[in-house]
């Protein structure tokens, strides 16, 4: 097993910029959560990372070799993203028992098995046509694809829509157990934050094309807070930090605030100090400008 590295990664469409000099380490036998707004560029990234799509500018290597147009490293690396249900000549029209097929014929280490375990678990009807599946049962094939694969790095776009909440944690306790019996790294982009942080040992904050953070989770979750009380009150307690978020009500404020090592607050204000949850820390730094 080895570290998924892409360095100044940048794609241009035309005149625009979709990504802009990304440089990231996959570390090997972590679970990474990849979160960002529509249009940040999460979708490009990962296709750019397993070779589905080249990089206009930038290279990736998977323990030191290159990931384009080589097999040898792509038998390490699993895209599983939602099905398309329309196909250039129509709607698709393969049954997941043929796209189930070919999968095992492309990845090398298939799990016929947890394939088979998975369907059952799942419920999949597996002569349904492609174009004939809901979301949540396109969900569940991306999800056996990518589970199924035992690829040692394992990506998955958005894997959880049109899932319920079981199915859901479902498909998180599936990634834990993989996690630790087999080492595998993934990395999972979603818009469903909440009940994902606590599977996420590393996330990484996507905004405009830019990787604007990559941290453990847990770290950067204790150095985040939220500082409420009387704005002058707030504002002193903030003197000289960099504050996200302020909102406004009456005569009261409310900041999310970052700490950088060694800043803390001043002490001494009748402030109220509460932690931030990751998807509330990630609205703060990536919602609305201000």
């Amino acid at each position: 097993m080895g570290q998924l590295v892409c360095e100044n990664i940048e794609k241009k469409y035309g005149k625009k910029n979709v990504l802009n000099g990304v440089n990231l380490t996959i570390e090997q036998g972590k679970i990474y959560g990849l979160i960002g707004r529509n249009g940040a560029g999460k979708t490009t990234l990962l296709s750019i990372l397993t070779a589905q799509n080249p990089a206009t500018e930038g290279s990736v290597f998977y323990d030191g070799m290159p990931v384009w147009e080589n097999r040898e490293t792509l038998d390490h690396l699993c895209f599983s993203r939602e099905l398309n249900t329309l196909s250039i000549l129509g709607p698709n029209t393969i049954k997941v028992k043929e796209y189930l097929r070919m999968a095992r014929i492309y990845y090398p280490n298939w799990d016929r098995d947890m394939e088979q375990r998975l369907v059952a678990q799942f419920g999949l009807d597996v002569k349904k046509r492609i174009s004939k599946l809901s979301k949540g049962m396109l969900s569940m094939v991306t999800i056996i694809i990518a589970l199924a694969s035992k690829a040692d790095i394992t990506i998955l776009d958005e894997p959880v829509a049109g899932l319920d909440v079981v199915a859901r944690e479902d498909f998180y306790r599936l990634v834990l157990e993989e996690h630790e019996a087999a080492g595998r790294t993934f990395v999972i982009s979603t818009h469903i934050i909440e009940e994902a942080a606590n599977v996420f040992e590393k996330v990484i904050f996507l905004k405009d094309g830019s990787i604007l953070l990559e941290e453990d989770t847990q770290e950067l979750l204790e150095r985040a807070v939220h500082v409420s009380g009387l704005a002058e009150e707030v504002d002193a307690a903030c003197a000289g930090l960099t504050v996200h978020h302020t909102e406004m009500i009456g005569r009261s404020k409310g900041v999310t605030v970052l700490l950088e090592e060694g800043q803390s607050l001043a002490a001494g204000y009748d402030v109220t100090i509460q932690p931030v949850s990751l998807q509330n820390l990630f609205v703060a730094l990536c919602g609305r400008e201000e």
